[in-house]
C-alpha cells in the first residue's frame, strides 16, 4: 500500500473510544462525548431527527412549497402556523375520541407530518393541552392588561365584557374539550394550578367592572355577568344554527346583569 493511501486508511478509521470500542461514524457533538453506548443512541436519534425534519434538496429553478415558504418567514409565521394546526388538530381528536385514546401518533398522521416534526413543538399530548390553556389565559391577560390603562367608565366596561365574550366564543372548542375530558385533564400536572389562576384572573376582571373594595352585590353581579358568558355560550353552541346570534345574545343579556337589569 502507498503512503497516500495509508494515510487515507487513517482518517477513514473511527477512533477507538473507551475500552477499545469503536466511536461511530458521522459529524461529532461540539460538547465533550462520554463515549457510551447511551450517549451515542441520542446523538443517533437527534442525527434520525433532522434527517427526518430536513426538507428535501429543490430541484434547479423550481419554487419552494408553501409549507417551506413559512418555515423560511423571518417573522416566524411558518412555525407559528405548525403550531395552530396542531394544537386543532389536537382538539378535534381529543373532542371525538378523548384524550386518553388519542395518541401522538394519530395527531402527527392527521397533520400529514412526521411525530419528530410534531416533536419539534410539543413533547407530549400534555403539552398541547397546556399550551392551549395559556394561549386562553394570555388573551385574558391581555384584555385585563388593557382595561387598566382605561378610564373606569360605562364605555370601558362595555367593551372589556364585549371582547371577553369574544375570547370564549373563539376558544368554546378548547373549553368544550376541557369539559368533556375533565377527568383526564385534571389529573395532569400542568392542571394543579388551572384553579387557582382562574380564580386571579376572573378576580381581577370583577374589579375592573366594580373597582376596588366594591360592596358584595356588585362584585357579585359583576361575577355571574363574566360567569355566565362561558355557561351560556357552551351550553347552547350546539343547538343554535348561528353562532353569531348566539353571541349576540349572549352579550346582550350579560350586559344586562352587569348593569343591574
Amino acid at each position: 500500500m502507498s503512503g497516500t493511501a495509508a494515510a487515507a486508511g487513517q482518517q477513514a478509521a473511527p477512533a477507538a473510544g473507551p475500552a477499545g470500542r469503536r466511536t461511530p461514524p458521522g459529524p461529532l457533538p461540539e460538547a465533550p462525548v462520554c463515549g457510551t453506548a447511551r450517549h451515542w443512541a441520542e446523538v443517533n436519534d437527534q442525527q434520525q431527527e433532522r434527517a427526518e425534519t430536513a426538507p428535501a434538496p429543490a430541484a434547479p429553478g423550481a419554487t419552494a412549497s408553501r409549507p417551506e415558504r413559512q418555515a423560511a418567514a423571518p417573522d416566524g409565521r411558518g412555525r407559528s402556523d405548525t403550531r395552530a394546526r396542531i394544537q386543532q388538530v389536537a382538539v378535534a381528536l381529543f373532542a371525538e375520541q378523548g384524550y386518553e385514546k388519542t395518541s401522538l401518533r394519530e395527531i402527527a398522521e392527521r397533520l400529514d407530518v412526521t411525530k419528530a416534526a410534531l416533536y419539534y413543538h410539543f413533547k407530549s399530548k400534555e403539552d398541547i393541552v397546556r399550551s392551549l390553556v395559556e394561549d386562553y389565559y394570555g388573551q385574558i391577560d391581555a384584555l385585563i392588561g388593557w382595561g387598566r390603562t382605561q378610564p373606569a367608565s360605562p364605555g370601558t366596561r362595555s367593551e372589556i365584557l364585549s371582547r371577553y365574550v369574544g375570547i370564549v366564543a373563539e376558544g368554546d372548542a378548547v373549553l368544550r374539550m376541557l369539559h368533556q375530558n375533565q377527568a383526564a385533564v385534571n389529573s395532569l400536572a400542568s392542571a394543579k394550578n388551572r384553579g387557582e389562576l382562574f380564580r386571579e384572573r376572573m378576580g381581577a376582571l370583577v374589579e375592573l367592572f366594580t373597582g376596588p373594595d366594591a360592596p358584595l352585590g356588585e362584585r357579585l353581579r359583576a361575577a355571574m355577568a363574566l360567569g355566565g358568558v362561558s355557561v351560556g355560550l357552551l351550553f347552547f353552541a350546539d343547538q343554535v344554527p348561528d353562532r353569531a346570534e348566539l353571541r349576540a345574545a349572549v352579550l346582550r343579556i350579560a350586559t344586562d346583569i352587569a348593569a343591574g337589569g
